[in-house]
């Protein structure tokens, strides 16, 4: 689901918020100015210092990409790959050419004009690869920051929650204050252990899993560029990528009739 991040997110919160409530806790005294302030601005500064300030300027757009991330129609790629197949088989790989200006997907425009312009398969092959490794880095280094904060906040949870208990420490001599300063204290390693499990570790995870799926999907796009190098028959490159799109997407597709290259085929 697109927007199953921010889901999960909201499901966990209210869960943990209403099963705080049935144990008769006031949840509204886990907003706590110390405590976020140790464990959220202490979080970000041990991260920055760890990532680079550069790293996090780009998390608003992570989180947006996490939130709302952009669709890879599998199918549709298919198609378009496809109907390259056909124009080549018929017209010749030059005739191309014309195409590539209107391609979108950069990468697929860098794959065509390589094809177009008779580059080596083995060289189309290893300068489309070496786009993809470059990808992968930049999406690591990307969600690095979240997993490095997944790690630190517990820490820093602790870092509070030791503050607390000096100071609950110094006020023994109140025992009727020892309770609230106890709890204020336990608070710093609730939001700790909190922030990591409910955003930071599921958003790098998220991000790693969007991470993957672009890369399938640039894999599948490798794979039709190839074969349409090869010369060969759009049915087969069909046939070849449909192995790339999920069996329900398959399923789908082919309630809708056959493709162009396969009703081209029986014709």
């Amino acid at each position: 689901m697109k927007f199953g991040t921010g889901i999960g997110i909201v499901i966990s919160l209210l869960g943990i918020a209403m099963g705080a409530t049935m144990e008769g806790t006031n949840v509204m005294v886990a907003i706590n100015i110390p405590a976020m302030l140790i464990v959220l601005v202490g979080t970000l500064g041990a991260t920055i210092a760890a990532c680079g300030i550069p790293a996090h300027i780009r998390l608003v757009k992570l989180y947006m990409k996490a939130f709302m991330p952009d669709d890879l129609d599998l199918v549709g790629r298919v198609k378009e790959l496809v109907s390259y197949a056909e124009k080549a088989r018929r017209d010749g790989l030059l005739a191309l050419d014309e195409a590539v200006k209107d391609i979108q997907d950069p990468y697929t425009r860098k794959g065509i004009q390589l094809v177009v312009d008779g580059t080596d398969p083995d060289l189309v092959a290893a300068v489309l690869d070496a786009e993809n490794e470059a990808m992968r880095k930049r999406h690591a280094s990307a969600r690095n920051p979240f997993m490095q904060a997944g790690a630190l906040a517990p820490t820093m949870g602790i870092v509070g929650t030791v503050f607390g208990l000096v100071n609950v420490m110094n006020n023994l001599n109140n025992p009727s204050s020892l309770g609230p300063l106890i709890a204020a204290a336990f608070l710093a390693t609730l939001m700790g252990v909190g922030s990591a499990n409910v955003v930071f570790l599921p958003m790098a995870n998220r991000l790693k899993e969007l991470s993957e799926a672009e890369l399938h999907f640039r894999e599948m796009t490798l794979e039709g560029i190839l074969a349409i190098q090869a010369g060969d028959n759009p049915r087969v490159v069909e046939e070849k990528l449909m192995a790339y799109v999920p069996p329900k997407d398959r399923a789908a597709e082919g309630d809708k009739g056959s493709s162009p290259a396969a009703e081209k085929q029986a014709a």
